[in-house]
């Protein structure tokens, strides 16, 4: 029993310092994305979220809250979570690689204006790496979540909130910062 006890305390004593971390050093980065975000919709544009296992979940969590509501009444924001439409992923993974899931995608739909929020907690994963990338090319921001700091991903972002620490744990300080930005987006437009 001690020993459970133990590793509850450690792992709520990590995600203490995460957040610490997090207030520390990411507050006006959090305000940037805010406003990032803010001014894409305001323009007409849309957010396009993508990221993989567990961050492809925070991605459909994402829309859901910007496309639905978070915590008031409002009109849906635009928001498109590209971990979706598993035709999509299956039929593009098929035909050209599994690094191009989310590139293809960028590719039909993200334009300039618009923004893409790619996750990555190692900041290498080869295919949020191409759908940056592009997104890029073609005019779009880059909003990047990482768990490492100076990743390829985060060096291509216009904004990035990094988070070090396991990737569990990495993920779980995510959301705290993404649910701060779905509040301050929702309250823009309510």
């Amino acid at each position: 029993m001690e020993s459970k006890r133990r590793r509850i305390l450690d792992t709520i004593d990590l995600h203490k310092k995460l957040l610490a971390d997090l207030e520390a050093n990411c507050v006006d980065t959090i305000a940037a994305a805010a406003q990032m975000l803010i001014d894409c919709i305001k323009s007409g544009g849309c957010i396009y979220i993508c990221g993989n296992g567990g961050s492809a979940a925070d991605a459909q969590h994402i829309a859901a809250e910007l496309v639905g509501r978070f915590l008031r009444e409002r009109k849906g924001l635009p928001a498109v979570a590209l971990t979706t439409d598993t035709s999509n992923l299956t039929s593009i993974a098929n035909d050209y690689g599994f690094e191009h899931v989310f590139r293809r995608q960028v590719e039909a739909l993200v334009s300039e204006g618009d923004i893409l929020w790619a996750f990555s907690t190692s900041g290498t994963s080869r295919n949020v790496l191409a759908a940056a990338a592009l997104a890029k090319e073609k005019g779009a921001s880059v909003l990047a979540f990482t768990g490492k700091k100076d990743s390829p991903l985060e060096n291509m972002s216009d904004v990035c909130i990094c988070v070090e620490g396991p990737t569990a744990t990495v993920q779980e300080i995510h959301q705290v910062a993404y649910h701060i930005l779905c509040d301050l987006a929702e309250e823009a437009f309510a």
